[in-house]
């Protein structure tokens, strides 16, 4: 079974094994183009505005699923609220638990080899019931389904490169407004003057060293405990908040100075809340792009540093 590499594994194979580099390099082009031929052959699950605007005109309503990971569903958003603006229409989204995880090179996740289960999404659900254009959010059991949301994985749409948030509307055609929030919730005014902090296992950015971070007083991390834990061996006085959910994860960030984060789930909030916000960007995969409001992105440290004095000083 062909298994994609990372950068790094990649510029070691070119340098020290150039006959099997140039055959995992035909492996991946082949690979693609047979994931885009099954794209294409596929093709009926595409669908387009006026498709839209007949499910919504014949059923009343629109019925989406998806299946995670969870920072996915919530860069979806933005097209499903486009969707109800274009059609005004009931909107059902139903999530597919147990779906299968391939980490593409990566070695761990929080949810281990499955991209959404029934834990996250409840959290997912605490967040996503009150937005005002989804009408009913569940578990998908046996409901038919207008659009499956999911169909940007079967392999036409390039996932290392451009933005999360446009992978649905390339699916469905529908433009989404991505420099305007596309969450709300209440800020939690306890965290007014500090610092939020998230960083996944996964994207990161081997340049940066956060050890700067001391000689700010207040910083929170929210994330999981083997992430914090990590963490904290650079910065040794961080606290660490475990949420109950994600609508109290979303508050939090919508409460704090400004928020620190790289390509992993907290940072979606982040970016459709468009609060202060500083993206550590991967080289490795580059999907995540801020738009709107106080949104910065960075690849090296002396621009972290005076991205964090600047919105510290505000």
């Amino acid at each position: 079974m062909f298994k994609k590499r990372n950068l790094v594994s990649r510029l070691w194979l070119k340098h020290t094994d150039k006959i099997r580099y140039k055959q995992y390099k035909w492996e991946l082009k082949n690979q693609k183009q047979l994931a885009f031929a099954n794209f294409i052959n596929d093709a009926d699950k595409l669908t387009s505005p006026a498709k839209i605007k007949e499910y919504a005109a014949q059923k009343g309503c629109i019925r989406l699923s998806h299946s995670g990971n969870a920072g996915d569903i919530i860069y979806a958003l933005p097209t499903i609220e486009a969707m109800r603006r274009m059609t005004n229409a009931r909107i059902e989204l139903y999530l597919r638990l147990g779906q299968p995880l391939i980490l593409s090179g990566y070695n761990t996740h929080p949810l281990g080899n499955v991209m959404l289960n029934e834990r996250m999404a409840e959290m997912l659900i605490a967040l996503l019931e009150p937005q005002p254009y989804i009408d009913f959010i569940g578990i998908h059991t046996d409901q038919i389904i207008d659009i499956d949301l999911d169909y940007f994985r079967a392999g036409g749409i390039p996932l290392d490169k451009g933005n999360i948030a446009r992978w649905c509307s390339y699916l469905t055609g529908v433009n989404p407004i991505l420099y305007k929030s596309w969450l709300t919730v209440e800020p939690d005014l306890a965290y007014a003057d500090t610092i939020v902090m998230a960083r996944s296992e996964r994207y990161r950015n081997y340049t940066i060293n956060y050890k700067f971070l001391n000689k700010y007083p207040n910083i929170v991390f929210i994330g999981v405990e083997s992430e914090y834990n990590d963490i904290r061996k650079i910065i040794p006085n961080i606290k660490w908040v475990q949420v109950g959910d994600f609508m109290q994860m979303a508050r939090i960030i919508k409460g704090a100075k400004f928020f620190i984060g790289n390509q992993s789930f907290p940072f979606s909030i982040a970016e459709g809340l468009k609060v202060p916000r500083i993206l550590e960007t991967s080289f490795d995969v580059i999907n995540v792009v801020p738009e709107g409001g106080e949104g910065y992105d960075f690849f090296f440290q002396e621009h972290l540093e005076s991205l964090v004095e600047m919105l510290n000083n505000r």
